[in-house]
């Protein structure tokens, strides 16, 4: 195996899975725009379910006779990061060892069985329950932790690597737009139900939608591009079930790898936190409903495809530091400006000052997370891609699980102090300063050769 990583100023070079000589443009590639209408359609499943149960687990400010006593949002969280850390490993070695095409049809058709479900539990959901939710959450869990290795790791093996940072953007703009969809149809249909103790009756109808969606994501990911394997015939070892330790020694000999590695988990730390704050403030503080409430989580959704697109279009080919030194200070002053209390519900900026901030929060963590996500893809050796984006899926998870903690600890000292639910932000702001402050990967060129 070729442990060996370029030094910091040698061009990056792609997987050549297929020859980019004949390889017709970005924008003009098919393959390319199915396998971002599959990730759009995905990530609109996973965060519409999602958000229907973090709104059920979230308290409201004047509670009905079938709203939680306290705040649950850190056991979903919780639960649908489990499946990632616990199965990811296993995935990573099919990525690599099998098609990553037939790895993302399988995950696709097994993301239909999982809808169904989904909506059979809201049908019946005065008899599943919260807790039963949780375990279907986990089943989506477990289909999304077998998508994610080949969904990341065939970009570099079928795209020329100059094309990776607009190629990162746009995916992750389509990724985001999802979720706006997502947020603000889940506000929708709970509302549907308009007391508490009818909360999930209109959900179990429009859940039929994800069903469908699944349906057409499948279909369009037979348009993904047909890849060979990068590591036929591998066999499962012991190790391959959780981090590889192979995969450990890669990324602690190469500090930048490391470095991608630990910021992109902390980052999606922050946003499970971030989340669940935003879900929190307009609920519990500003006494919206699931409807407003969505409609306020999905507005850092709004910015985010903007920052993405920006951060590609920047980094011009390379892998940019200052992209990325500007998206991080970006996000600290937002995360700052959502903390400050004061005013109408104890919130400064209130409910139509936060929704300018939470866009700009999102378009900086757009500029942020382009780079980071063409270092994971670009560094690694070209058979160890698809392992090394399940590793970055655990680390991502751990990160979201942390969140899910860190912010039940946040939420349980400011419920005992009746302190104010934004306060949850500076927290997050605090975490991100060291970043803004000290991270910057070093500067790369992508190469097509």
């Amino acid at each position: 195996m070729n442990d060996a990583l370029p030094p910091h100023d040698s061009p990056v070079t792609a997987l050549p899975g297929i020859s980019h000589r004949t390889q017709p443009t970005l924008l003009a590639d098919r393959s390319f725009w199915g396998m971002a209408i599959t990730q759009f359609l995905g990530a609109f499943n996973d965060n519409l379910f999602k958000q229907l149960l973090l709104l059920l687990a979230t308290p409201a400010l004047i509670a009905g006779a079938a709203a939680p006593k306290g705040d649950r949002q850190a056991e979903a969280t919780i639960v649908f990061a489990l499946a990632f850390i616990l199965f990811s490993g296993i995935a990573g070695w099919l990525a690599d060892r099998t098609s990553k095409r037939t790895l993302i049809i399988g995950s696709k058709v097994a993301e239909i069985v999982v809808m169904a479900a989904g909506m059979i539990g809201f049908y019946y959901y005065n008899l599943v329950g919260f807790n039963g939710m949780l375990v279907v959450l986990f089943l989506m869990g477990l289909q999304s932790a077998f998508f994610g290795p080949p969904k990341y790791g065939i970009l570099p093996e079928a795209i020329r690597a100059s094309d990776l940072p607009r190629a990162n953007g746009i995916f992750l703009m389509f990724t985001f737009v999802a979720i706006i969809f997502g947020m603000g149809l889940a506000g929708l249909l709970i509302q549907e139900g308009a007391d508490a103790e009818t909360a999930a009756d209109g959900v179990w109808r429009g859940s039929a939608i994800c069903v469908g969606i699944a349906v057409v994501g499948t279909i369009t990911s037979f348009f993904v591009w047909r890849v060979p394997a990068a590591t036929p015939g591998t066999p499962l070892r012991a190790q391959d079930l959780f981090v590889p330790g192979d995969i450990i020694r890669l990324v602690l000999r190469n500090r930048q790898l490391m470095l991608a590695l630990l910021v992109t988990s902390t980052f999606w730390m922050l946003g499970s936190i971030v989340q669940q704050g935003v879900n929190a403030l307009g609920k519990t503080q500003l006494g919206l409903d699931n409807k407003w409430t969505s409609f306020l989580a999905a507005m850092m959704a709004v910015g985010i495809p903007i920052g993405c697109v920006v951060g590609g279009i920047l980094s011009k080919g390379r892998i940019n530091p200052r992209v990325v030194g500007a998206g991080a200070y970006g996000m600290f002053v937002c995360l700052a400006l959502l903390a400050i209390p004061g005013g109408p519900n104890n919130h400064l900026l209130g409910f139509g000052g936060t929704i300018p901030v939470l866009v700009l929060l999102g378009f900086f963590t757009g500029m942020f997370v382009v780079p980071i996500q063409v270092s994971l893809q670009v560094l690694p050796p070209p058979e160890d891609k698809g392992r090394m984006i399940a590793v970055m899926n655990q680390c991502n998870f751990l990160g979201i699980i942390a969140g899910g903690v860190i912010f039940l600890g946040v939420i349980k000292i400011l419920e005992a102090g009746n302190w104010p639910r934004n306060l949850v932000f500076a927290a997050t702001a605090a975490i991100m300063l060291p970043i803004a402050l000290l991270y910057r990967p070093e500067e790369r060129t992508l190469s097509d050769e």
